[in-house]
């Protein structure tokens, strides 16, 4: 039976991805049958690039972009919003018949998830590591909500060095700087981040050492798969505020939801159902 909402998820590692559950959930709710597919590149025998095209042609509506290719996708998207442009990084994809529109619930749903948690409290100065498509969308998060001092690194520090240049026009008072270790980057910050994929289900670990947590008050992880890292788990030890990659996944979702279907779900029944699952 052809569903009323095709919807899909690009993206490497996803096969325990609840994106499925939460948009099955939000379309019952409104008597909407909503297939959602995982779409491996390497399990489909096709690069990104072809997988995108082929979701286009069989009709999709839309599309959710995960690690690895949240970078890669912008160039095949119009971008109305002039910050998300400027972040470089797109999550969710819109099919129109004006053409792929881009969008990055990460960055709504990362304020969402931290104002939830931290209500209006500024973040100070914050550590971030990892700066490819999450990163870059919790980076311009954290402008939004009101970070003076930013903290970067990244494995490959060119792109750490490409955010900080992109913080840097979008926002010029910030203060951004770019660091070589964790260690470093870490060192008095009083918000730690991961935006990497360390944590999640086959990268076990934790980019944070525990001396890093000591002058800390707050932390997130973007991971949600599992809801419970080792980062958080030793953030929660040392007493600091937790934001989790759980509530990222949340509300990320039901921003997406509301891209793809135009209705806004149900938020208490929604949780529910995906706490029954």
């Amino acid at each position: 039976m052809k569903p009323d909402l095709l919807l899909g998820l690009i993206g490497d590692n996803i096969a325990k991805s609840r994106s499925p559950r939460l948009h099955a959930l939000a379309g019952a709710q409104f008597g909407l049958a909503v297939r959602y597919d995982r779409l491996v590149p390497r399990d489909i025998g096709l690069d990104f690039d072809a997988v995108f095209e082929r979701a286009r042609a069989e009709g999709y509506r839309g599309l959710n972009i995960t690690y690895p290719y949240k970078e890669r996708v912008v160039p095949k998207v119009a971008i109305a919003d002039p910050l998300v442009a400027a972040m470089g990084a797109v999550n969710t994809v819109l099919f129109t018949e004006a053409g792929a529109q881009g969008y990055n619930t990460d960055y709504s749903g990362f304020i969402a998830a931290y104002r939830a948690v931290r209500g209006d409290a500024l973040p100070g100065s914050t550590c971030l590591i990892g700066t490819g498509g999450v990163g870059r969308a919790i980076a311009f998060g954290l402008v939004a909500l009101g970070v003076r001092q930013l903290r970067l690194m990244d494995l490959i520090r060119p792109k750490a060095e490409a955010l900080a240049k992109a913080l840097g026009a979008a926002a010029p008072d910030l203060e951004v700087a770019v660091f070589d270790t964790a260690a470093e980057a870490s060192a008095g910050a009083e918000g730690l981040v991961n935006g990497t994929p360390v944590g999640m289900v086959g990268h076990d670990g934790t980019v944070f050492a525990l001396p890093a947590l000591v002058d800390a008050r707050w932390a997130f992880d973007a991971v949600y798969t599992p809801p419970q890292t080792e980062f958080l788990r030793d953030a929660a030890e040392a007493g600091l505020t937790l934001v989790t990659g759980e509530a990222l996944f949340f509300w990320q979702g039901v921003h997406a939801w509301h891209l793809f279907s135009g209705r806004d779900v149900d938020q208490a029944a929604l949780r529910e159902g995906l706490a029954e699952g």
